[in-house]
């Protein structure tokens, strides 16, 4: 089924292509047609489907699934300098990618820009000129300086796109083509396509080895659904019954995660010697955790600096002891994006000015915990 349909948008996209994007979007139909989609107020900011009785946000499935490959016949071949990478450092999904590129000495590969923390009714704009965000490569879109907003990149695809802007958004310069907006599997592409064009240090580094892919897989089963976009479910619910069986299964599931790092024998999870996906996947969730999601999101049984030790103790690792999490991170965009956005949660879009400090240094401890640790050395 998959394949169908990549088929399918392959060959739509090739009309497109054959045809001459520019010369259909110059056309007064097509104009027509494009400003009423560019005006629809009712879908980018919709995160449950007016009328939906089931209060249950329901993410879409991502519509560009092709990969990059190491072999010269491939439709998108691994080249130096030839792909371009969209994120957003206030997605999750998107910071991934930012995490991977860096653990496997990308930078030099793969070229990113970074839209605005706001995503607006025409979803995610980017930066102007005068604007001066923290984190590298906010700024204008570099390929294309007439387009204020990623989803004209979208539009330049297919003037009929229906589907969401997202981030991230791996586009290839040399066709003109987005390759994949499916954070999973742009960073899998990451792990092995470019070894051949990288430093020999960062090829050792396996996020995804082959005796731990069983364990890797069935954790991102429960985690993607429970934790990753439990998050979401429990934070868009528009049901009081959506909200608390979202919000009561990512408890759940912190429990078992706090339960698995507790016999972890290495920092990581699933015992593993060294960060793997299952790690990557998981701490762009828990990273904001306690930055907004336990007010903006309401979940807020316990967060992650006082109510799970191991958890806590693998963030605060990952984050001061290893760039590629650390330095990705960027909480101004994180807060001011979930509080300034989420008009439906926040509607006078007031950002919270704590918790303080957004992350706990490596040995420091909220005060509840630091006095129950020194009572019991007493």
């Amino acid at each position: 089924m998959l394949s169908a349909l990549g088929r399918l948008k392959s060959l739509s996209n090739h009309f497109y292509r054959s045809v001459g994007v520019a010369t259909y979007l110059s056309s007064p139909a097509s104009r027509t047609f494009s400003t009423a989609r560019m005006d629809k107020k009712d879908s980018i900011l919709n995160w449950v489907t007016p009328g939906d009785k089931s209060g249950e946000f329901k993410r879409q499935a991502s519509v560009f699934r092709n990969w990059i490959e190491k072999k010269p016949d491939a439709e998108f071949p691994a080249e130096k300098g030839r792909y371009h990478l969209y994120v957003s450092y206030a997605c999750p999904w998107a910071h991934r990618t930012l995490i991977v590129r860096r653990l496997k000495g990308l930078e030099g590969i793969i070229g990113f820009t970074s839209v605005h923390w706001h995503m607006g009714e025409q979803g995610w704009r980017f930066a102007t000129s005068d604007e001066k965000l923290p984190g590298e490569n906010v700024t204008p879109d570099p390929e294309h300086p007439d387009f204020t907003h990623l989803r004209q990149i979208y539009f330049s695809q297919n003037p009929n796109y229906e589907g969401r802007f997202t981030v991230p958004t791996l586009y290839d310069k040399k066709e003109k083509r987005i390759v994949s907006n499916e954070s999973s599997e742009i960073i899998r592409m990451f792990y092995y396509a470019f070894d051949d064009l990288i430093d020999e240090k960062y090829k050792g580094l396996d996020l995804f080895p082959e005796n731990l892919r069983k364990d890797i897989e069935e954790m991102n089963e429960w985690v993607y659904n429970d934790v990753n976009n439990g998050v979401y479910r429990s934070g868009f619910a528009t049901t009081e019954e959506a909200y608390t069986k979202a919000v009561t299964q990512l408890f759940k599931s912190l429990d078992r995660l706090e339960s698995h790092l507790s016999t972890s024998t290495t920092p990581y999870l699933l015992s593993s010697p060294t960060i793997t996906e299952a790690d990557v996947r998981l701490y762009t969730t828990i990273v904001r955790f306690d930055a907004v999601y336990v007010q903006h999101f309401k979940t807020n049984i316990r967060d992650i600096r006082s109510g799970y030790p191991y958890l806590h103790k693998w963030l605060r690792h990952l984050y001061w002891d290893i760039p590629a999490f650390g330095e990705t991170t960027q909480f101004e965009h994180i807060k001011n994006h979930y509080t300034k956005s989420h008009g439906q949660i926040n509607k006078f879009q007031i950002t919270p000015v704590g918790p303080l400090p957004d992350i706990l240094g490596k040995e420091d401890e909220v005060p509840a915990v630091r006095w129950a640790l020194e009572q019991a050395k007493k």
